[in-house]
């Protein structure tokens, strides 16, 4: 005997069912404008789904092309920075050696301006530790002719003179210093001071005078300052400054005042030596009488 089918549908069931199926496929034709049903599928499926892939895939290929431009700008950036870094090293070199011409050609006017003395080139190597050049030391000593007592210029004029050498070193002791004291004149009457070192005053820029005679001589302000030919340690007419005040003491037999000096003591980097001592030159003129 035939066992019947439990899971079969009649066929009046599969044929209302494909009448359905027939009536939703009319209804979608009629709606999507006659397009068929299975564009209206793909429009809402695999349209959209393609889109979402190419904007995944254009957003993919910006992201790639905007990592691969800044790999480009870090890159340029880097060389642009190595140029920069390049150009101001070069701007640096360039001012340094602008500023040692400068020095170089101050010390070669005042060369010229001392052209009668026999003098040698050195540089600053150490200080005193201080803002200000009130004793410091030279990178030549008595194998290039030095010896203690000689006179050292700077800047426009007089800085100072050696007080210690030895074969490659020497050691000067500025005008500033509080030990220093030198006979001065003025130039214009000839009348002779003494001018004396306080580092209190350098911090103001200035040199006091003193014991200058009160007499009939008028001293004003710009007056030039110069060794006097009555020291014992220093050659006469080198410059010292500029008179900045004068006034009459209270004993009224003398005056006093400040000089502003030829030379900046903050900032000393070469010097010129002039290797005769005063007291050399005043024996080599007796041996000659």
């Amino acid at each position: 005997m035939k066992i019947k089918n439990q899971s079969s549908l009649p066929s009046k069931y599969w044929l209302l069912i494909i009448a359905v199926v027939c009536i939703l496929l009319m209804g979608i034709e009629h709606f999507t404008g006659h397009a068929g049903p299975v564009t209206f599928v793909a429009n809402y499926t695999v349209i959209p789904m393609e889109k979402g892939i190419s904007y995944a895939g254009t957003w993919m290929s910006d992201v790639s092309k905007n990592f691969q431009t800044m790999k480009d700008m870090t890159k340029e950036n880097k060389k642009l920075q190595k140029k920069v870094d390049e150009l101001t090293t070069d701007n640096t070199r360039l001012r340094q050696e602008q500023y040692e011409l400068d020095r170089l050609k101050q010390l070669y006017k005042l060369d010229e301006n001392y052209s009668d003395y026999k003098k040698i080139g050195a540089h600053v190597i150490a200080d005193n530790g201080t803002n200000w050049f009130s004793d410091f030391i030279i990178d030549k000593g008595s194998k290039d002719g030095i010896k203690k007592n000689c006179n050292v210029l700077a800047g426009s004029g007089l800085v100072g003179i050696v007080t210690e050498v030895g074969p490659h070193y020497a050691r000067v002791r500025a005008l500033i210093d509080d030990a220093s004291n030198v006979s001065a004149m003025m130039l214009s009457t000839s009348d002779t001071c003494i001018v004396r070192g306080d580092l209190k005053l350098a911090s103001d820029g200035r040199l006091r005078f003193e014991k200058l005679a009160n007499n009939d001589n008028k001293i004003e302000v710009g007056e030039q300052v110069v060794t006097s030919h009555v020291s014992d340690r220093y050659l006469q007419g080198l410059f010292i400054g500029y008179v900045s005040e004068v006034k009459v003491d209270s004993n009224n037999l003398t005056r006093s005042g400040y000089i502003t000096p030829a030379v900046d003591y903050s900032k000393i980097q070469e010097v010129l030596v002039i290797t005769k001592t005063k007291q050399e030159m005043i024996s080599s003129r007796s041996k000659k009488k």
